[in-house]
């Protein structure tokens, strides 16, 4: 998983992939910027606007947009214009993702399953979203019910060993401890 709180994120477009790609970066409390006319808006990413819970430039993308971007992500229906800005960058050295051309990605979305600090990401490395969607449903489907409990205690109990065995030398011990606590978890 990319970190990317707090990060200067540029979607440009705002249509249903576009929502997608926002709803994901918000979740990771990255902040958005979003390029589109308002009339490419769609529902949620208007909503989004309306709430002020990502930057809107109400026009077309122009080069200028990406000065302060740390990653950027382009879902629009023109693939000319796609490529001019991964183009752009690529001389920036700004990580992209183009929605649907999987050349011109430095990275995937994958599809992610979320139950409290449980994350579960299928990629097909941009082979098949539609199909990783229905293998994170799968998987989803075979978890047990409390798997994002599960998760949070042990994450409370590993703090709590931290506090209780905070030096250096203490943390092949720890990590024994907690591997043989992890692996006898009983579902």
């Amino acid at each position: 998983a990319w970190q990317i709180k707090d990060k200067k994120v540029l979607v440009v477009g705002g249509g249903e992939v576009a929502a997608g790609r926002i709803f994901n970066c918000l979740n990771a409390d990255a902040s958005v910027t979003v390029v589109c006319p308002a009339s490419g808006l769609n529902a949620e990413v208007a909503f989004r606007v309306a709430q002020k819970q990502v930057t809107h430039v109400d026009r077309v993308f122009e080069p200028s947009d990406l000065e302060g971007a740390e990653m950027v992500l382009v879902a629009i229906d023109d693939p000319v214009a796609s490529t001019v800005i991964w183009k752009l960058c690529k001389e920036k050295k700004i990580p992209a993702n183009i929605a649907d051309v999987p050349p011109e990605c430095d990275f995937y979305f994958g599809s992610v399953h979320r139950d409290g600090p449980l994350q579960i990401m299928v990629s097909t490395n941009g082979k098949g979203p539609r199909l990783a969607a229905s293998i994170r449903r799968f998987i989803a489907g075979k978890l047990p019910r409390n798997a994002g409990n599960a998760v949070e205690s042990i994450g409370l109990l590993r703090t709590k060993l931290r506090k209780v065995a905070p030096n250096a030398e203490d943390g092949p011990k720890r990590m024994r401890w907690m591997s043989k606590v992890s692996d006898t978890y009983k579902w």
